[in-house]
């Protein structure tokens, strides 16, 4: 057996731990997945050449690169048996974020919170994708895929829409305050969530240190956004709630591409 390194340096949180696990799944060389996500590191116990899994690593456009490949006699593998019930945990608290960003955001007129909203929404498609094929075959996991992704890219494409539409009309301004204390709460949100995952799937004790939770672009979207919610309050402007809200629909295309590569 042999074991491959990559390096993959998107690669900041569970999320996109699970999209590499669905992109792998079904490659039946692959032995087991060794997550490093503090360091960024994939360790794969493969037969075989590696040349179809860098392949499909590198089809996520997640910065992959292979790092060593050398033989290893290693044959056993920690399961952990926990892992549904965290993904089930962290599906949970997304979702449960996406309803309330959503509900705020709309309420208090901030793009940046429901932008932020079809951001936690994305991560829940991850999770979910990752639960409701368990036990389905490859091609229902690929549909549920395409599926999720394409929602995603239209929610986004309309965010843009509303983005662009206020920025050349006289709106309301934001309610800063509300920005920050539901940015506040959705920083803690997705704290826990990275380290609920960080603790089931690693084996150094390291690995749980607060820093990591703070490498996460989820935890950099919410300061973003608290930030533009006090210069909101100061400028007098909605401009920084806007960009900010530009940004992060962004960054939700980009993962809707990633999602829909799992279904090539």
């Amino acid at each position: 057996m042999k074991k491959t390194i990559f390096e993959i340096t998107k690669m900041d949180c569970p999320s996109e731990e699970n999209l590499i696990r669905m992109k792998l799944d079904g490659i039946s060389c692959i032995i087991n997945l060794d997550f490093d996500i503090s360091n960024r590191k994939l360790a794969i116990y493969h037969h075989g050449v590696s040349d179809q899994i860098e392949k499909a690593i590198a089809e996520l456009g997640l910065g992959s690169k292979k790092i060593s490949t050398e033989e290893t006699d290693q044959t056993e593998f920690k399961e952990n048996t926990n892992q549904k019930n965290l993904l089930w945990t962290v599906l949970a608290i997304n979702f449960i974020f996406f309803m309330l960003e959503m509900a705020t955001g709309l309420i208090s007129e901030s793009m940046g919170l429901v932008a932020d909203s079809l951001d936690m929404l994305a991560d829940s498609f991850v999770y979910g994708i990752s639960l409701f094929a368990v036990g389905g075959s490859l091609m229902r996991k690929k549909k549920i895929a395409k599926l999720a992704g394409f929602f995603q890219i239209t929610l986004a494409f309309i965010g843009f829409w509303e983005v662009l539409r206020r920025f050349f009309t006289e709106e309301q301004l934001p309610e800063f305050s509300t920005m920050i204390i539901v940015s506040i709460l959705a920083l803690i949100a997705n704290g826990i969530c990275l380290f609920l995952m960080q603790k089931s799937n690693t084996k150094n004790e390291a690995h749980m240190k607060a820093s990591l939770i703070f490498t996460s672009n989820d935890i950099i979207i919410n300061v973003g956004i608290i930030v533009a919610g006090v210069l909101v309050h100061w400028l007098n402007s909605s401009k920084p709630d806007l960009i900010i809200g530009s940004v992060v629909f962004v960054l939700v295309i980009q993962g809707a591409f990633r999602i829909l590569k799992i279904s090539k």
